[in-house]
């Protein structure tokens, strides 16, 4: 008899392994397209979704013993949750797994930038030692900074930035003014937050209601010289275009890009020239730490679903009702 098959749309790390073998053997594709995951899927009863693999309606009409889908991280937009709750799949994520070393991330960028860490870098390396005389850092003190998506990222930033003596104003339709009060933080609508910022950082999930939630429109209020960082997903900014042309014409003094859309970007575009902006591959929230507990997590959800239990963080809890 053919062993059962949980398929991995990339690398699968420890401990993972060790602990979802005894459910079925751990195949990884070579790439993430549909092409190389489809002719796998016949005897999959679990598939693991990394980076930009996708699971459609396709994928999961070919894997007829399919009971349990997973994705590394929070966004579960490539997954077709509808199709899968029709057949009673559970889907699971790993919320919060990898939030602290994200948060550190949005801290470290936003003192780079503030700090201008890579610009004197830069110019002492040139000879050009006079350059301390004509430009200066920003402070963080009394500062505010402001958070778009005040989830489980959201709220430890709000933690770090505390001894920093810094205004937090946040914007969730979804959390409530008394919740936010506990980390001393004040919602906010998006316009207001734009207003006052010295610094945004995104870590909102991406939806399709949220789309291009950072567009022209939304930069049209941003407080001038502003920085914007978004390690959260590409989609929620509109395009490269619309954060080129604030900081050419100063309404950004600079941005630092972990996430983009599509994925990996044109680095061909003007912003990437660009002195203040800071890009990263998606990779600022995989720490050591980070990446064990999204393993951890996971998997353990995914066992729980082999053997007919209730996962803890499941998108379609409905599934189990």
């Amino acid at each position: 008899m053919t062993r059962p098959k949980i398929i991995g749309t990339g690398p699968l790390l420890a401990p993972l392994p060790e602990i979802l073998e005894s459910f079925g053997e751990i195949i990884v594709t070579p790439d993430q397209s549909q092409e190389s995951l489809l002719p796998l899927l016949d005897d999959a009863i679990g598939v693991i979704l990394r980076g930009d693999g996708t699971f459609t309606e396709e994928a999961l009409h070919a894997a007829s013993n399919l009971q349990v889908i997973g994705r590394t991280g929070v966004g579960y937009d490539k997954v077709c949750v509808t199709a899968a709750t029709e057949r009673g799949i559970p889907v699971v994520i790993t919320p919060g797994a990898s939030a602290r070393a994200v948060a550190e991330a949005a801290m470290a960028w936003v003192l780079a930038l503030c700090k201008r860490i890579v610009h004197w870098d830069q110019q002492v390396k040139a000879g050009n030692w006079n350059c301390r005389y004509e430009n200066e850092n920003r402070d963080m003190e009394a500062a505010t900074l402001g958070i778009v998506g005040f989830g489980r990222i959201g709220q430890q930033l709000a933690h770090l930035a505390a001894p920093f003596d810094m205004t937090v104003v946040a914007f969730d339709p979804y959390v409530s003014s008394e919740m936010a009060r506990e980390f001393n933080v004040t919602m906010v609508s998006l316009e207001e937050l734009m207003r006052r910022s010295d610094y945004i950082c995104l870590h909102a999930a991406s939806t399709v209601e949220n789309r291009g939630l950072i567009n022209r429109d939304a930069l049209a209020h941003v407080k001038p010289g502003a920085f914007l960082v978004n390690l959260a997903r590409g989609a929620l900014i509109e395009d490269l275009d619309v954060l080129s042309e604030a900081l050419e014409d100063g309404r950004l003094g600079g941005v630092a890009l972990d996430v983009f859309e599509p994925e990996p970007p044109d680095v061909n575009h003007p912003l990437f020239r660009h002195p203040n902006c800071l890009t990263a591959p998606h990779s600022l929230g995989g720490t050591p730490r980070a990446t064990y507990r999204v393993y951890k997590s996971l998997a353990d959800d995914m066992a729980a679903a082999f053997r007919g239990e209730r996962p803890k963080h499941v998108v379609n809890p409905e599934v189990f009702e």
